[in-house]
């Protein structure tokens, strides 16, 4: 694998060194999806974006397929073959709701800015939590531990109330709220969708239906 990045390296004049090829993959596989908005990440982007056809190349025989959507600047990385160890039911349901309000959001015209992402507060999440599964949304301490697994999956972006970015943009709640990444449609495909409208039918039954919620789309598991 060195003389595959020596190669790249060798031929981008002097721009890239090897170990900018060996980490921009190395960062693919790990972070699931880069974002060209992250500042830390624009440097591994370019790189992915720019040499997608031989990243993906190497990639392939560690059985990873790789894929970047030049037009909302992020790239992903998803794994062939699903892994063994599924997502918890809880993370599932999370991430099904997540991607249900990303496809409302976009009908809704809610999208940011080019970085694709929807906002959404503590207050509308609430909401929609228990419109769309009849449940509560689950506690403080366990609703950031699934915020911070859907971040590692490259789905979700944590936003605090005061943080100067959000100027300009309307949060209601005092604790924030997150930032929704388009990235989702991508991890989380169309079953997702048919997955979250099956269970929006059955939520009367709580306990049957959410054994019957299958992680398949949410096939990274939590990694830490």
């Amino acid at each position: 694998m060195n003389s595959h990045w020596q190669d790249l390296a060798g031929n981008s004049n002097g721009l890239y060194e090897e170990d900018d090829f060996s980490m921009a993959a190395y960062r693919l596989v790990t972070d699931q999806v880069v974002y060209h908005s992250d500042y830390k990440s624009r440097k591994v982007f370019g790189i992915i974006e720019q040499y997608e056809r031989h990243i993906a190349k190497a990639l392939l025989p560690l059985g990873v397929s790789v894929g970047v959507d030049r037009h909302l600047m992020f790239a992903y990385a998803l794994p062939q073959h699903p892994s063994p160890t599924a997502a918890t039911v809880p993370q599932t349901l999370f991430a099904l709701v997540l991607r249900g309000l990303y496809e409302e959001g976009i009908r809704a015209g809610q999208i940011l800015d080019e970085s694709g992402e929807i906002i959404c507060d503590f207050i509308e999440l609430q909401e929609k939590y228990r419109l769309l599964t009849g449940r509560e949304l689950p506690p403080k301490g366990e609703l950031e531990s699934l915020i911070r697994v859907a971040k590692r999956w490259g789905i979700v972006r944590r936003l605090e109330a005061g943080d100067s970015h959000l100027s300009g943009i309307n949060i209601d709640s005092n604790d924030g709220g997150i930032a929704i990444r388009p990235a989702i449609r991508v991890v989380l495909g169309e079953s997702a969708l048919q997955q979250l409208a099956q269970w929006g039918t059955t939520n009367s039954n709580a306990s049957e239906s959410l054994d019957d919620i299958d992680a398949d789309d949410t096939d990274q598991e939590d990694r830490q």
